[in-house]
């Protein structure tokens, strides 16, 4: 039984690791346009399917994982260029307008790559190996280990740049207060396009770290952004530390239900978090109104 509880537990932490970083990338866009990106999941299913592409096309796995961050990171800005800067400067669009367009990028993103990359389900070479290694009793792959590795340099490094860096410190003045932002010089359009930048390439570091494990496919982000808005809220939506928590937290309750109720009910439990957080815990763990935006 012991075994168990530690397996289901290390299963638990990288899946939670991965709704973390995309629930990061849901509390950085909410706290620069107070909506909800949509098209959050796509990205992961970006990143992912275009590691495998340049891993295909013969670039080696250590040049293509950046480089599929990176492109994740450029549609990410053309996401908020091309459909969110036209809306929101007709000075008509409120949020739930913002929101509806982001649920319309992710369609279109998930046909594009539909047509692009087929409906195949596609693996990713793991990082270093695939023997499974004993840990304390319980099997894991090397991979869960670069999973969480990677997420966290991502939020240590994420907390550096809001913490001491002058453009991490203009986004966190814009989400604070974004017509004082404009006053003191700061330009929030730019503010607006690296939000979704860095989300982008949050979800797109989840999809590359994941695809060795689960693989990937043009659909993979309908449920992993679910997953990661129910880690957001489940923290706190627009907090740095409640995204990650509820994303950890999230992970290890999904596993654990999975290991000892029924894996029938896996993907059930997301969506049961969400409605009681709704209910009776609607600002989070860390309280969504009480913390400090990113």
């Amino acid at each position: 039984m012991g075994s168990d509880w530690l397996q289901f537990v290390a299963g638990g932490l990288t899946a939670g690791a991965i709704y973390a970083l995309v629930a990061l990338g849901y509390s950085i866009v909410y706290n620069a346009s107070h909506a909800i990106n949509f098209a959050q999941g796509e990205f992961v299913m970006v990143g992912g399917m275009a590691a495998v592409a340049l891993v295909a096309a013969g670039l080696p796995l250590l040049l293509a994982v950046p480089l599929a961050v990176l492109a994740a990171g450029v549609v990410g800005v053309l996401v908020e260029k091309l459909a969110l800067e036209p809306a929101q400067r007709s000075g008509r669009a409120d949020v739930v307008t913002l929101i509806i367009i982001t649920i319309g990028v992710a369609l279109f993103l998930r046909g594009l790559a539909q047509v692009v990359w087929g409906k195949g389900i596609h693996a990713l070479p793991a990082f270093s190996g695939s023997e499974p290694l004993a840990l304390l009793g319980a099997t894991i792959v090397p991979q869960s280990l670069w999973v969480l590795a990677g997420t966290t340099l991502a939020v240590l490094g994420l907390g550096w740049f809001f913490g001491r860096t002058l453009t991490g410190k203009a986004m966190r003045a814009t989400a604070h207060n974004p017509l004082a932002a404009r006053l003191m010089g700061i330009d929030t359009r730019a503010v607006m396009r690296l939000s979704f930048a860095l989300a982008a390439m949050l979800g797109a570091l989840g999809g590359v770290l994941t695809a060795p494990i689960t693989f990937t496919t043009y659909d993979v982000g309908v449920m992993l952004g679910l997953k990661g808005f129910a880690a957001a809220m489940l923290g706190g939506l627009g907090s740095f530390a409640g995204a990650v928590a509820g994303g950890l937290l999230l992970g290890l309750v999904e596993s654990l239900g999975a290991g000892f109720v029924s894996s029938a009910y896996k993907d059930a439990i997301a969506f049961v978090v969400i409605l009681v957080v709704l209910f009776f815990l609607p600002g989070g763990l860390v309280g969504a109104r009480r913390s400090e935006r990113v």
